[in-house]
């Protein structure tokens, strides 16, 4: 099983920034991610993952996940070009649809309808596996016309593609281009509301990975999870109340211990739970927030024997 690590804490210096990505290296995570939103992410993630870049020499370097509305395809393809190099080929790119209306309202960019902005994620999507798979590229598709474009600097190794979302139409998008597919909570009403957290629930999970596998075919993407709600403890209703009071969650503690984004628990049970995770489900990689990292390492060293 794969583990990635979720960068949100605030970002005060080169050297702090440093320090924070040789540690999470030397604990052996497979995976630093950085998410892309205006307000919540800790810092712009390409510019971070090129820094990051420089200071390690193991751990791949991810998005979780990139705003398709942020950027403009063929502009992105460039950035994605050039940090593939400058980090030799340990780039791993998400991207999804975009979903939080907090971006949209501080940036002044309009979110369109869910149907539109998917439109354009697959365009973005067929210019980046095209370029992977050599060039020049050719492409009319929603929200990319692109002529005679190459991947300038010339890539060696395509980045990993990982994409993810909630809904079906997103993930039978993501079953069929991506290396990774992410499962993960319906944010259709652009905010962790009650449509969003009752996505998170164990039957929800099975949907979703159901849609997954009809539309995979004989393609096996690794599937991956973000487990939200991480705590090695003796006292996993206290921590599940505390969770829930600290987000405004309208969830019952019992309700969120169920879910398997939630890993919160005495060590055996949280390795038992990511046991389960792999073989119920068959989630091969899981991310956890950097601050809940401390307390979920003899977990996943317990699972790594």
């Amino acid at each position: 099983m794969e583990f990635g690590v979720l960068m949100m804490d605030p970002v005060t210096s080169r050297a702090q920034w440093r320090d924070r990505v040789r540690r999470m290296e030397d604990d052996g995570v497979s995976t630093l991610q950085v998410s892309d939103h205006f307000d919540r992410s800790p810092v712009s993630p390409l510019l971070a993952l090129a820094a990051a870049a420089q200071v390690t020499s193991r751990i791949r370097l991810g998005t979780l996940v990139l705003n398709n509305d942020f950027r403009q395809p063929a502009v992105l393809a460039k950035e994605i070009a050039s940090l593939s190099v400058l980090c030799d080929g340990r780039l791993e790119i998400g991207v999804g649809a975009g979903w939080m209306d907090g971006d949209y309202e501080v940036s002044g960019i309009v979110r369109e309808p869910a149907g539109r902005r998917i439109d354009r994620l697959d365009g973005t999507l067929q210019l980046l596996r095209a370029l992977a798979s050599g060039g020049p590229v050719d492409l009319d598709a929603p929200g990319v016309v692109v002529r005679d474009l190459r991947n300038v600097p010339a890539v060696t190794t395509a980045p990993r593609l990982f994409v993810g979302g909630g809904g079906r139409r997103v993930l039978t998008l993501a079953a069929r281009n991506a290396d990774v597919v992410g499962i993960n909570f319906d944010v259709r009403e652009g905010r962790l509301g009650a449509h969003a957290t009752a996505s998170a629930s164990t039957a929800a999970t099975d949907e979703k990975v159901g849609w997954v596998r009809a539309a995979a075919g004989s393609r096996e993407p690794l599937l991956h999870l973000v487990a939200y709600w991480s705590e090695v403890t003796e006292d996993p209703q206290a921590a599940a109340a505390r969770r829930i009071a600290a987000l405004g969650l309208d969830l019952t503690p019992d309700q969120l211990l169920a879910s398997p984004h939630a890993l919160i628990g005495p060590v055996g049970a949280v390795a038992e739970r990511l046991a389960e995770l792999r073989e119920r489900w068959g989630f091969g990689y899981v991310s956890f927030y950097e601050s809940d990292m401390a307390s979920m390492l003899p977990a996943l060293e317990r699972v790594a024997r």
